[in-house]
């Protein structure tokens, strides 16, 4: 434990010399010293290698005894993006610098008409990506002191990883907070994060060709043994799988442009493009320092360790195998320096992209004053960039803890490259393509995601833990072609590249169909010809043409975001340049613009626009504005006309709520007549019933005939009830849906024939109907007896309400289209037009004479025909009442006998 005690001191140390070196960065470059150090193109180039983390460190030592020389994917993606610098790079760099962007979220947002709302989505994004990787680092850190405590046999005692895990990452959050947010301005050079980078650089590169040259010259006996021994051990080097390759080579490439930290360092931090020129050839050689010596470790580790060492650590434990602790230490740092750089700058990044695209726009929304309310709002932005910090870790940590702290780190940091990678898409196509809409970034960038997290962050903790072992093996929801490593029926490719593939293809084929079908908005078509001919705007000006704004609104906006001394030396320099000292500055063009870039620093470049904008409202604006005016016109415009069409539709509407009363009250007046009507239907046969039941039983004497008529008055009026009773029944069953069918085949004329004799002997006036008997040989397969009721009580109908004198039925049968017809006409006098609508209705009576029926008798075959497929309207003909009865084919065997 002594070593272990020894080793923790050491790396407190190290901490606080790198606090101190940032500490003395920062105050050289507030003193105007150092710049030629802090500006160098040797600082900027050993700022990048935070791409090499403890992945890299640790971990491609591990890719290499598992995979061969696969590892090398990792690094030449990267190496190929460097020395084509000239295409992608210098584009990136010249649109963050020209347009003061401040992270990858804000340069998608500016570029997709500085969509506040697309930079929250690309932040969510990133912050999820993000979180495996910086579980990576903790499990690298506290894997690589557990190997330390458990000494020279390289086996790691895991007994109390997930407990020193915690306070390592509260020990990263608590040095991130304090090391990174001391400086609110994010797009002014934060010198002290650089130089901690670059010096970090310099350790790990150090720590890690030492390990490897004691490997080759102190273990192996010289470069001659070692390569023997790589000869000789059988890990099969160079086979290769083209698919991997080519998979893992695009996905590190697409990572290093479109990592968080990477951005940062990279496009942010970058201050003389002539520095890529260094870069594009310094750091690709940084990147082979780094890799050489990874299969020596490789080999001799896997001959001299315990079966059961993990390779990850290799670069750790071969030190401590040979009894060399010093040397440990050394890699001990090199890995911790590895880790907590990445952490360092990937949260500080985040935690920008969280305050100025989610908390700053939320804040300032909410303050009723605006941009120009007094007060210092820097302790808002600070307070959330910690915050953030702090979340982001937790989220690492969590992740750590829910997937057990285990799986090779080269698998955990694939997972985060394939996600970051999403962003590649929208990122080339809004540089380099013009027609490239929001609509498509949001659909591209949805569907990308959707796909990785299926396919590789959720499968990441295993089956059962988030998504089902029924999953793994039967596809969500049963779908075969839905399963998370076989999408869309595609088995047998490797898991890593099956998600590589069909995230960035469907990411890529939503980005471009929906940018094709959609038509950019004004700001956009500007942002997009500002980014595509960067080369050619880059030097011209996009400020404010006559501005008129007061110079009191802007300070103490200005003095919000950036604090009192800080706007005051800005308004201070800006006077003295117009030669207005003691004075505020005329807000011309050329000082709006630079005051503009400045407040982007702080809290990005879409809020910053909007700020100004919000205080130079009644100024001549540039073209950018006045296309921003514009469509907004157009906006409204749209919106004066969706008004307009909705006020028609609400006239409308009103008209058919009048129409929809007047049938209400219709309605009521029938439902109250029919309350009426039904208890003078009733009261009349029990009174009936009553009474010549009274005389059969109180009258003594009565004759053999006087009985019989009694008897037979008293048999007819309750079947007269029990008809009422019936259809009441028989119209609540069918409203209830409780009716059950019977389905069977018969020929059609028979059921006119026995429908037309059960109306004859229902009613004692008659009515000749006509008929085409030809016409009616068909075979129904129906519930004949349900139709048959439609057709009694239509004929019935005729019969009672026919006002002519030799009253007439013409039934007719047709075909029409895919229906089978048959229409009741009588030769009556027809139905009046305010009458027809409500016809149908279960409280209706056509006519309304006195002892009419109850009026249900529409409404049952209304229901009957709904229940049967087909329906029943009304006929309008001339001299005559007329019912069209249709039944879909389905129901009728057209087969003619």
């Amino acid at each position: 434990m002594a070593s272990l005690n020894t080793l923790v001191a050491v790396s407190l140390a190290y901490v606080f010399v790198l606090f101190c070196v940032a500490f003395a960065a920062e105050r050289a470059a507030d003193k105007g010293r150092a710049g030629w150090l802090l500006q160098s193109p040797l600082v900027y180039t050993l700022s990048l290698s935070i791409y090499c983390t403890a992945w890299t460190f640790y971990g491609a030592v591990g890719y290499a005894a598992r995979s061969g020389l696969e590892y090398v994917t990792i690094y030449l993606g990267p190496s190929l993006v460097m020395v084509g610098w000239w295409w992608v790079l210098r584009r990136l760099v010249r649109i963050g610098r020209s347009l003061k962007v401040t992270s990858i979220a804000d340069l998608i947002s500016s570029r997709y008409g500085k969509s506040n709302g697309l930079a929250i989505v690309v932040t969510c994004m990133a912050v999820i990506g993000v979180t495996p990787y910086i579980a990576l680092q903790l499990q690298s850190v506290t894997a690589s002191l557990s190997i330390f405590a458990a000494g020279q046999g390289g086996v790691a005692d895991g007994t109390d990883q997930h407990a020193a895990g915690l306070w390592i990452a509260i020990g990263l959050a608590l040095f991130t907070v304090l090391f990174g947010t001391r400086r609110l301005n994010v797009n002014e050079r934060q010198h002290g994060v650089v130089i901690a980078v670059a010096v970090e650089a310099v350790v790990k590169l150090i720590a890690l060709l030492a390990v490897g040259a004691f490997v080759v010259w102190g273990i192996a006996g010289g470069v001659g043994e070692t390569l023997a021994r790589i000869d000789a051990s059988g890990l099969g080097m160079w086979r290769m799988d083209g698919s991997r390759w080519l998979g893992l080579t695009f996905v590190s490439a697409a990572a290093f442009l479109c990592l968080p930290r990477m951005f940062q360092v990279m496009v942010v931090e970058n201050s003389d493009e002539r520095h890529l020129q260094i870069a594009s050839w310094a750091f690709p050689l940084y990147l082979m320092l780094m890799s050489l010596f990874v299969v020596p470790i490789a080999v001799l580790g896997l001959d001299l360790l315990p079966a059961g060492a993990n390779p990850d650590f290799f670069v750790l434990s071969l030190p401590l195998s040979q009894g060399r602790e010093g040397l440990a230490m050394l890699s001990f740092l090199g890995g911790f320096s590895s880790a907590t750089s990445m952490v360092i700058v990937a949260t500080l990044a985040l935690s920008t992209m969280v305050s100025n695209h989610m908390v700053m726009p939320v804040f300032l929304y909410l303050q009723r004053g605006g941009a120009t309310q007094s007060g210092d709002v820097r302790h808002v932005v600070i307070l959330s960039r910690r915050l953030s910090i702090l979340t982001i870790i937790v989220l690492g940590y969590i992740y750590y803890q829910v997937s057990g702290g285990s799986g090779a780190l080269a698998a955990i940091g694939l997972i985060s490259f394939t996600g970051v990678a999403q962003f590649l898409p929208v990122v080339l196509g809004g540089i380099f393509w013009r027609g490239a809409t929001r609509a498509g970034a949001f659909v591209g960038l949805g569907v990308g995601f959707v796909v990785w997290a299926f396919t590789t962050l959720l499968p990441s903790f295993g089956p059962g833990a988030v998504l089902s072992t029924t999953v793994f093996e039967v596809g969500l929801w049963g779908l075969e072609w839905l399963r998370p490593q076989a999408l869309f029926g595609i088995t047998g490719v490797d898991p890593t590249v099956h998600a590589i593939f069909w995230s960035m293809v469907l990411n890529a084929a939503g980005f471009v169909m929906v940018s094709i079908v959609t038509f950019p908005r004004p700001l956009e078509r500007l942002q997009g010809a500002q980014f595509v001919n960067v080369f050619d705007h880059s030097a011209q000006t996009r400020g404010w043409q006559v501005p008129v704004a007061e110079s009191e609104d802007l300070m103490i906006m200005t003095q919000r975001i950036l604090g009192a001394d800080e706007a005051h030396r800005l308004f201070e320099t800006a006077a003295v340049a117009q030669g207005r000292g003691g004075f505020l500055p005329e807000p011309n063009p050329d000082f709006l613009q630079t005051l503009e870039r400045e407040l982007a620093g702080s809290v990005g470049g879409a809020t910053a626009h909007a700020m100004i904008s919000q205080i130079v409202g009644g100024a001549a604006v540039s073209v950018q504005d006045l296309l921003a005016v514009a469509d907004e016109s157009a906006q409204r415009l749209e919106y004066s006309n969706q008004l307009e069409a909705k006020s028609h539709e609400l006239r409308r509407t009103a008209a058919q709520l009048r129409e929809a009363n007047d049938k209400l009250v219709q309605l009521s007046d029938q439902k109250d007549a029919f309350l009426s009507q039904i208890s003078h239907e009733l009261r009349t046969p029990m009174t009936s019933i009553r009474a010549f039941s009274e005389i059969l039983r109180d009258t003594d004497g009565l004759g053999p005939m006087e009985k019989t008529k009694y008897a037979n008055i008293i048999h007819i009026e309750a079947i007269r009830l029990t008809r009422l009773l019936n259809d009441l029944l028989d119209l609540s069953v069918l409203e209830n849906g409780q009716v059950t069918l019977n389905q069977q085949s018969g020929p059609l004329a028979s059921l006119l024939d026995h429908a037309i004799a059960t109306a004859e002997a229902s009613e004692t006036r008659q009515i000749s109907v006509r008929r085409s008997r030809l016409d009616e040989t068909l075979m129904l397969h129906t519930d004949l007896d349900r139709l048959s009721q439609v057709f009694i009580n239509l004929i019935t109908n005729a019969q009672k309400y026919c006002t002519a004198a030799d009253p007439e039925l013409r039934i007719k049968v047709h075909q029409d289209g895919d229906a089978l017809v048959m229409d009741f006409i009588d030769n009556g006098a027809g139905i009046p037009r305010d009458s027809r609508d409500v016809m149908f209705e279960k409280f209706n009576r056509i006519g309304a004479q006195d002892g009419a029926g109850a009026g249900l008798g529409l409404a049952i075959c209304r229901e009957i025909m709904t229940r049967l497929g087909g329906d029943v309207r009304y006929l309008d003909v001339t001299g005559g009442t007329g019912f069209r009865v249709r039944l879909p084919h389905a129901n009728a065997l057209i087969a003619r006998s």
